[in-house]
């Protein structure tokens, strides 16, 4: 019997935010537990384990690194990857770089809609699921949108819509 995935079970990202993942995930199987390991040898040559500070600090570390591990397997196994060559910019989508301008300070803002695990604002990416990325996902530029934000509400008009 097949199984298949409902769209829910899927985390759709872009190829650059997968390959990232996919980088992070082969850093820590690799480099990540080779330090682990000999961070552990070293405090075990330092005695008795139920009394080692050292020795608990490194397990406490190397859980955190496996637990870090599985999270990436799982969420590389259930990647969508959305490729620059299916976006439609006719409308925000994932993927999509986005001006938006915030009609009541007349500020101009440029976003890319990334996936949940991509999002990063400081490089102005921001997530799908976050009330802006709510806000605009699937409106077609020159549409103006009023988005919900932790300050109160925004009144903001989609400006232009390309690829990154």
């Amino acid at each position: 019997m097949a199984i298949q995935r409902s769209s829910e079970d899927q985390v759709i990202m872009t190829r650059e935010g997968y390959e990232k993942l996919k980088q992070e995930l082969a850093s820590l199987r690799g480099d990540g537990r080779s330090e682990i390991a000999s961070k552990l040898e070293e405090a075990r040559a330092f005695g008795d384990l139920s009394e080692n500070a050292e020795y608990h600090a490194a397990k406490e570390e190397q859980e955190k690194l496996e637990s870090r591990i599985m999270w990436l397997e799982y969420q590389l196994s259930k990647a969508k990857v959305v490729e620059a060559s299916d976006i439609d910019t006719s409308i925000v989508s994932l993927g999509t770089k986005v001006v938006l301008r915030d009609l009541d300070t007349n500020q101009t803002f440029t976003y890319v809609l990334v996936g949940s695990e991509e999002a990063d604002p400081k490089a102005n990416r921001i997530s799908a699921q976050s009330p802006v990325g709510k806000a605009i996902i699937g409106k077609s530029a020159g549409e103006d949108v009023l988005v919900r934000v932790p300050k109160g509400t925004r009144h903001l008009k989609i400006e232009d819509i390309s690829i990154e």
